[in-house]
């Protein structure tokens, strides 16, 4: 993210502010800005005395201000750093009279994952007056591939389309849980490399040929013989390949092949952009878009909504889950 390099540019350039609020519903930016001010503003001999760490759980806002105001010892600075900061989210009004006048010799980095406080708030705009405010947002699906191809260049390496697609279907849009993955990958594999879906099965354990993504393109490619092979490849590996993300998953393809069909402008770029889908899959789309009219796809949104309810067990208890993905499979094709 753009905010996320000029914070630490500043930072770097000696630009550094007295408060820093983090906050947003994405916590993997907020992390890795609260570890670069913790690792890179301080030396290690400043730290012993000068670098405090708090957790909100265990402290209130009095606590935070008066470490605050305190003055540093042998150093030009001292760094306050209060983690889980939302703990204190019912009292963070508290902080005002801190934030009109901070001590110009600490650096207090507020870290408030999972929320986000009101701009409009007067606690909000007195922490962007003296310092930064940082939101951290979370991604959609369709950004977090190019997110990962972002990540993955600075680290010196690329990614295949399809084994991206892969990461994104399995671990959802949580960057620090993919950035794991990617840092067990760099470790593996030598700097320079092309990560390929070859790579992602042998190495994360997500099998490139038996996942919901290829279900999905069976699926589309009416192939039926395909579809059904990974209905029983999931049936015996039930936990790897839970019956509920499968069908939102399947739910959620059908609904852009639907939004597809109602497309005037169906140009690759349009279509990529309206149905939040990296423009390299979009074959997939206009292939399903042959073989599904509009009405078929209406109906088979209308048949997953049933199948979605009866994966969360509701009216049925005695099907068991391959049983209903069978069942959601031949209303597909029929």
């Amino acid at each position: 993210m753009d905010e996320v390099t000029k914070i630490v540019n500043d930072i770097k350039a000696g630009n550094i502010k007295p408060i820093y609020f983090l906050m947003g519903e994405e916590p993997y930016y907020i992390d890795k800005l609260t570890e670069y001010i913790e690792n890179n503003i301080l030396t290690e001999e400043e730290k012993g005395f000068n670098q405090m760490v708090l957790y909100g759980k265990d402290v209130t806002v009095e606590d935070v201000v008066g470490n605050a105001k305190r003055y540093p010892m042998m150093a030009d600075r001292q760094v306050v750093i209060v983690k889980e900061a939302q703990e204190l989210s019912r009292n963070i009004d508290k902080f005002e009279n801190y934030a009109e006048n901070p001590q110009p010799s600490t650096v207090l980095v507020i870290a408030y994952k999972y929320k986000t406080l009101d701009k409009r708030k007067k606690v909000t705009k007195l922490f962007a007056k003296s310092g930064v405010v940082f939101e951290s947002k979370k991604l959609y699906e369709n950004q977090v591939g190019d997110w990962i191809k972002r990540v993955l260049s600075g680290k010196g390496y690329g990614i295949e389309p399809k084994a991206a697609a892969m990461l994104v279907e399995f671990l959802g849009t949580d960057l620090g849980k993919i950035n794991n993955e990617l840092d067990k990958l760099a470790i593996i594999l030598p700097k320079g490399s092309m990560i390929t879906p070859h790579h992602i099965e042998e190495n994360i354990g997500i099998s490139k040929d038996y996942n919901v993504f290829e279900l999905r393109k069976a699926i589309g490619e009416k192939d039926q013989l395909k579809a059904y092979k990974i209905a029983d490849y999931f049936a015996q590996n039930p936990k790897d390949n839970p019956l509920v993300m499968t069908v939102g998953l399947v739910f959620g393809f059908f609904s852009q092949l639907l939004q597809y069909h109602g497309l005037k402008d169906k140009s690759p770029g349009n279509a990529a952009k309206m149905l939040k889908v990296n423009p390299y899959f979009l074959k997939d789309y206009d292939v399903a878009l042959r073989n599904y009219p509009m009405r078929k796809v209406s109906a088979i949104v209308s048949t997953l909504r049933d199948v979605d309810v009866k994966s969360k067990g509701v009216g049925a208890a005695s099907i068991s889950n391959h049983d209903l993905l069978k069942e959601m499979l031949v209303k597909i094709f029929n």
